[in-house]
């Protein structure tokens, strides 16, 4: 049931995504900021916990799941440290993902050339 339920509401926010990119005029570096937005928002309101919850991976792997890992560590930074842990709560909470996506982005581009399309 676990993963039915992750592949409901992750399946969701693809379809969202995919309409946005169908219907609407944003490019898709929008939408997907626009998710970590959201993310960041629903964290900071409390309205994405009960949704993780529900979902587990469905929720918390995609974009809108990264911008609720961010609010929470901000949240939790500012906390402990004041207005400092505003500005360093994101990069600790989300530390592992950001180097990954840094890291893995290096190999791939000495692996690949990119090409223009036709």
């Amino acid at each position: 049931m676990e993963y039915l339920k992750a592949f409901l509401v992750g399946g969701a926010f693809c379809a969202i995504g995919q309409i946005l990119i169908d219907k609407t005029k944003l490019t898709p570096g929008r939408i997907l900021t626009g998710y970590v937005v959201a993310g960041v928002i629903l964290g900071a309101a409390g309205l994405y916990q009960p949704i993780a919850d529900f979902a587990g991976a469905g929720a918390t792997v995609p974009l809108l799941g990264f911008g609720n890992n961010l609010a929470k560590g901000v949240k939790k930074a500012v906390e402990e440290k004041g207005l400092v842990g505003a500005f360093t709560g994101g990069f600790t909470a989300a530390a592992g993902g950001m180097a990954a996506a840094v890291f893995f982005g290096y190999i791939v581009s000495l692996l690949f050339s990119p090409k223009e399309k036709k």
